[in-house]
């Protein structure tokens, strides 16, 4: 696998410097499934070197520990976060990376969706908002169908580069609701997301959507183990 990892390495670090968009080859050749390995590999190599630095900037500042899943009962926590948290968090941050039609719309629809969500308190919220609310669950389904032929624009394979590093800064800052309070002292704590949304997003522009769904279940999968057996 560590032989594997070297022309892994070598397209992430390209990719990471010139993002470009490009068609997913999918997990059908042992090409891909090389590329995902390595890929794979690398990122927890990754956050092997990154926790311990964050351990160390937590204690140092004195910072609380992130508890996005400890209100979940222990039945609960691994098909959360292996399954549950990996396929949501990836369809939303980097379904729409492919640039279609469709998926942007979606991606429109939810955000709208959220919006109007975020506006609801103890259960009542202004009729406007179930109005946006209805609509944007409405015109997100009704544009997935209407442009399912549609291919990627021109534009949007321009705006590639630019897209990709601000999703990756978006779904790391993201988590800093994982924490009770937000300060700036924390934003280092999200490094590794950080890197996790640069190798996912590398993955699933390379190679496709399952294949970081791959990457992400199984980080997760390595990293609640490891805090399991060192309580």
């Amino acid at each position: 696998m560590v032989r594997l990892s070297l022309p892994a390495a070598q397209s992430l670090a390209q990719f990471l410097t010139h993002p470009r968009w490009s068609r997913p080859m999918g997990l059908g050749s042992a090409e891909s499934w090389a590329l995902w390995r390595g890929a794979t590999l690398l990122y927890l190599i990754g956050l092997v070197v990154l926790m311990p630095l964050i351990g160390l900037w937590q204690r140092g500042m004195g910072l609380p520990g992130a508890d996005a899943f400890g209100k979940l009962p222990p039945t609960l926590l691994l098909p959360t976060v292996v399954i549950l948290a990996p396929v949501a968090e990836e369809c939303i941050f980097r379904g729409w990376l492919s640039g279609r039609p469709r998926a942007l719309v979606l991606l429109g629809g939810l955000l709208a969706a959220a919006g109007a969500l975020s506006t609801i308190r103890d259960g009542a919220a202004h009729p406007l908002a179930w109005l946006v609310l209805m609509l944007s669950v409405l015109g997100a389904a009704g544009g997935w169908f209407a442009l399912r032929r549609r291919e990627t624009p021109a534009w949007f394979e321009v705006a590639f580069p630019a897209l990709f590093v601000l999703h990756a800064a978006v779904f790391a800052l993201f988590h800093l609701g994982n924490y009770p309070r937000i300060t700036l002292a924390l934003v280092p704590m999200v490094l590794p997301q950080l890197w996790a949304g640069l190798v996912f997003g590398f993955v699933r522009v390379r190679i496709g959507l399952p294949a970081s769904m791959l990457t992400h279940a199984l980080g997760n999968l390595v990293a609640v183990t490891a805090a399991l057996l060192m309580r």
